[in-house]
């Protein structure tokens, strides 16, 4: 289904490293994490750095991004040395794309259940993204949401997507509705390709469309859901889950003490879209 858009008037404006937004106890950052993948070695290096300069902690988001909030302000902008230490947390790949890798995936995808593992799938979009100069031109706000086919994302809004059926083809989203049923080796270079499109299709000026929805006319022709897609299920609930530890994050914001206890046990963490942080098994991780 399309919806109209509002005349908005004005871009979006979702913060980044290189656009951080001025809130009132200073300026907030974001950072996007592919997955929700946390290396342990960025974590340290992103918690250290909100120690020194921001508010001590690390704040999740509903789309398993993290925000620094609390940064001194250099003119509305971060001062270079606060900026060159997020780029040394290894968790800003580029600066002409910070805004657009917003890639939210099954948490628990390659650590136990869904149909499909999509950690290389992820990886794949990722590259494709930033390699594609245009694509830096996406709204901040638009999102790329892949289900491996437990059902925990089928239900999220997305601009563009996919669900797996199985381990080797999946339905891509557009918008509210379906596309076509693709091999999940052509579907990141599908997803590319429809990003291109929907950049063609929503044209130029600060009242240009944000979201694949919005547009006047579908970016491809409607295709039924196939009867194949999994139900909705539940969040990953709080406590021990197959392939780890689901660790709820009380209001959202990571501490010191809880980053020590979450990276004893592990080398990388996920991030959740229900401000939690799983963390793999050993074993799931080999």
């Amino acid at each position: 289904m399309l919806t109209p858009h509002a005349v908005r008037g004005r871009p979006d404006r979702c913060p980044g490293a290189l656009r951080p937004w001025p809130a009132d106890d200073g300026l907030l950052v974001r950072l996007r994490l592919v997955g929700g993948r946390l290396p342990a070695r960025g974590l340290r290096a992103l918690l250290a750095l909100s120690e020194r300069w921001g508010d001590g902690r690390i704040h999740l988001t509903s789309r398993a991004n993290v925000q620094v909030r609390g940064l001194p302000s250099d003119g509305g902008a971060l001062a270079p040395e606060v900026l060159a230490a997020v780029e040394a947390t290894g968790l800003l790949p580029s600066r002409s794309h910070e805004l657009v890798r917003n890639v939210m995936v099954s948490p628990g995808t390659g650590l136990a259940g869904g149909r499909a593992d999509l950690r290389g799938a992820a990886a794949e979009l990722d590259a494709a993204l930033l390699a594609r100069a245009r694509i830096a031109h996406l709204p901040g706000r638009f999102l790329f949401v892949l289900d491996d086919g437990r059902g925990d994302l089928v239900d999220r809004p997305c601009d563009l997507g996919l669900v797996a059926l199985n381990g080797t083809t999946a339905q891509l989203r557009i918008g509210d509705g379906w596309g076509p049923v693709t091999p999940l080796g052509d579907a990141v270079g599908a997803l590319t390709d429809l990003a291109l499109a929907f950049l063609r299709a929503r044209g130029e000026g600060p009242a240009a469309p944000w979201h694949v929805r919005e547009l006047a006319v579908p970016l491809v022709a409607p295709v039924a859901p196939d009867p194949g897609l999994p139900p909705a299920t539940a969040p990953l609930p709080y406590g021990d889950v197959p392939g780890g530890r689901h660790v709820e994050v009380a209001d959202g914001a990571l501490t010191r003490g809880l980053a020590d206890e979450l990276l004893a046990t592990g080398v990388e963490l996920v991030v959740t879209p229900w401000h939690g942080v799983l963390v793999p098994a050993p074993e799931a991780l080999r």
